[in-house]
């Protein structure tokens, strides 16, 4: 079977990216969500929500694996920040 190719086009604001220091997931049978906050007391704002089916969460979380072996190969272990501080969140709609 031949590779194909599709062109992927971004543009410039979503190519900026957004910081986030919090992520919240969640999930039903059929489907992940992932809340991308930013938190910076006295709140947060959810930046981005990504939502995908169980298959494709999968298929992050083992590409994501891979890209942290990756980065530590080259560059030493990541440092894990101690636990954060536990806060409620309550997510409101405007």
């Amino acid at each position: 079977m031949e590779e194909q190719k599709i062109p992927i086009e971004i543009d410039n604001q979503t190519a900026g990216g957004i910081y986030s220091n919090v992520a919240v997931i969640s999930h039903t049978e059929n489907e992940f969500t992932f809340d991308f906050i930013y938190v910076h007391p006295p709140k947060g704002k959810v930046n981005a929500r990504v939502i995908t089916s169980p298959s494709h969460a999968k298929r992050l979380l083992k590409a994501l694996q891979s890209n942290i072996e990756m980065f530590e190969k080259n560059f030493g272990p990541i440092k894990e920040a101690p636990e954060p501080p536990k806060f409620g969140m309550e997510l409101s709609k405007n």
